[in-house]
């Protein structure tokens, strides 16, 4: 689009009326109770409302959490079957550049974990990384919508609270 002068262009002046909205912060600048999947060059981004999410198949997985010491039961959606839906290098797609490839999960506080892609494809690792939206049967409250669970860690510090972005990247 190109803007002009109306004087320079000799046609009169024309007003046009613009509205600009904020729209809430966070760490992908995503409407919150959205989760943004990113892959490029593999596909465009794609965000996930809280209602799309729930419509997807879910898992559900047992865990013990070295913060509360409590065995914690978490059910949500394989983070391999959200970087399918950006066709992200997977299963049949996972090849050599997959290999230099990682994830970044960023959740709305801007704190952020890094995941080999490796880590996250189930026909190389045998441990099960989920994006949960429910905690011992209930929403996850004021750690949700979505929470980044790595079972098989010794520690929960890659426990994403408030996940909102999901970002497939590689390294060279």
């Amino acid at each position: 689009m190109e803007v002009d002068s109306a004087e320079a262009s000799g046609r009169a002046a024309q007003a046009v009326s613009v509205t600009l909205q904020v729209g809430p912060t966070g760490s992908a600048g995503v409407y919150q109770g959205a989760l943004l999947l990113v892959a490029e060059p593999y596909s465009s981004p794609v965000g996930l409302s809280l209602p799309e999410f729930h419509a997807m198949p879910h898992v559900t997985i047992k865990v013990h959490n070295t913060h509360t010491n409590a065995d914690e039961t978490y059910a949500g959606v394989p983070l391999e079957t959200l970087l399918a839906k950006v066709n992200g290098p997977i299963g049949k797609e996972f090849h050599e550049q997959a290999l230099v490839s990682y994830v970044i999960a960023a959740g709305s506080d801007g704190y952020a974990v890094l995941l080999s892609l490796a880590e996250v494809d189930s026909t190389f690792h045998a441990g099960q990384i989920i994006v949960a939206d429910e905690r011992d049967g209930q929403s996850l409250g004021k750690h949700g919508p979505f929470q980044l669970i790595v079972p098989g860690d010794s520690r929960p510090a890659r426990w994403v609270h408030n996940l909102n972005m999901i970002r497939v990247q590689q390294a060279q």
